[in-house]
């Protein structure tokens, strides 16, 4: 049995990481912190439950300050970080030093060039170093490493979303060259995190893009898709889930059929990516409180071509995705804790003590 703490288990991601670990069949949570002080205060004498009601007579782990002391103290094999990536830079050198595996949901860590940081992060980052040794964390381009890391950048919500969508035909040489892609993305309202924000209360809520030509994502579906992009974002007027439609142009010789045949083949064995039939999209219902991808695509007779994709952000955006890396790297099964019912409900009162 895996011994795992989540930092960061007060937000959204946390809580996710939580039930779906709570299902585990390998795991079990010794552990959990608070990534924010305002939680630490009020909830470190409390058990989880007294955070998110769901967990009542599931999870009876107090939810603590965070330090690394106290981590070390309940010595747990993986650590997730479902923290800020300010937060995240400061605890995965310690973490790492103390023979954890470390699998941050931040972009603290997911790329190798820190010039990024500064640019679209706010400032440099503070431990640099650490960059060599992170893995990007999306298996199904980077499995075999993921196998080998001891520390994992899981990926953003909406990269992964274009990027699962787009990288196969880019290097297969479906897209013109040096053609921009249109991937415009709208996100429930959890991805914008649990704090208190005018916008995404119930009634200030609604559609409309946000991050015009500056969202911090871009980047990261530049790099791993390997096309440029002009990405735009949206808040939808839903809790979870997001759906991007991208637009490209299709290289002489290729078409709808070619396009389709390749998806296929690079998805054929991949557990957590479906290809839609012809005529049929994928919806945020049909991905919800999944770690599914859906893929949708049509391309007409002057070779524009229309993929959509869909993704739970909470989940394959996530901690789902964060989960599938950690299952990877403890030599699990990929699937353990990601299909079938949700956990709570499912297991025994106590879970993880």
């Amino acid at each position: 049995m895996n011994r795992i703490v989540v930092i960061g288990a007060g937000g959204y991601s946390g809580a996710e990481l939580v039930e779906l670990l709570v299902g585990h069949p390998s795991a079990k949570v010794v552990g959990l912190f608070a990534s924010a002080k305002r939680e630490a205060d009020r909830a470190a004498p409390a058990t989880y439950a007294k955070v998110f009601g769901r967990f009542r007579g599931v999870m009876d782990v107090p939810l603590r300050a965070t330090s690394i002391d106290a981590v070390r103290e309940v010595a747990p094999d993986a650590v997730f970080l479902a923290t800020p990536h300010e937060a995240s830079m400061e605890l995965a050198g310690p973490l790492l030093d103390a023979g954890m595996v470390v699998l941050d949901l931040s972009a603290a860590f997911r790329f190798r060039d820190p010039s990024i940081y500064p640019a679209f992060y706010g400032g440099p980052h503070t431990h640099a170093a650490l960059l060599d040794r992170a893995v990007y964390g999306l298996p199904e381009i980077h499995r075999e490493a993921i196998r080998r890391a001891d520390l994992i950048g899981v990926p953003g919500c909406y990269p992964t979303s274009a990027i699962l969508a787009l990288r196969p035909l880019v290097r297969a040489g479906a897209l013109v060259p040096g053609v921009r892609v249109i991937v415009d993305s709208a996100s429930g309202v959890s991805g914008a995190g649990r704090g208190a924000v005018q916008k995404s209360l119930f009634c200030e809520v609604s559609f409309q893009p946000y991050g015009v030509f500056t969202h911090r994502h871009r980047p990261e579906i530049e790099a791993y898709a390997g096309v440029e992009a002009v990405f735009t974002p949206h808040l939808g007027c839903w809790d979870r889930g997001i759906v991007s439609t991208i637009h490209a142009e299709l290289a002489p010789g290729w078409d709808e059929v070619r396009v389709r045949a390749t998806l296929g083949a690079a998805y054929a064995d991949e557990p957590f990516v479906r290809l839609c039939d012809a005529g049929e999209w994928p919806s945020v219902l049909d991905v919800a409180r999944t770690n599914f991808c859906d893929i949708g695509l049509a391309a007409d007779a002057r070779g524009h071509l229309i993929l959509v994709s869909a993704i739970d952000n909470l989940v394959k955006g996530a901690a789902g995705q964060a989960v599938q890396c950690m299952n990877v790297r403890l030599g699990c099964d990929e699937r353990a804790g990601l299909l079938g019912p949700g956990a709570i409900g499912v297991t025994s009162k106590g879970a993880g003590e």
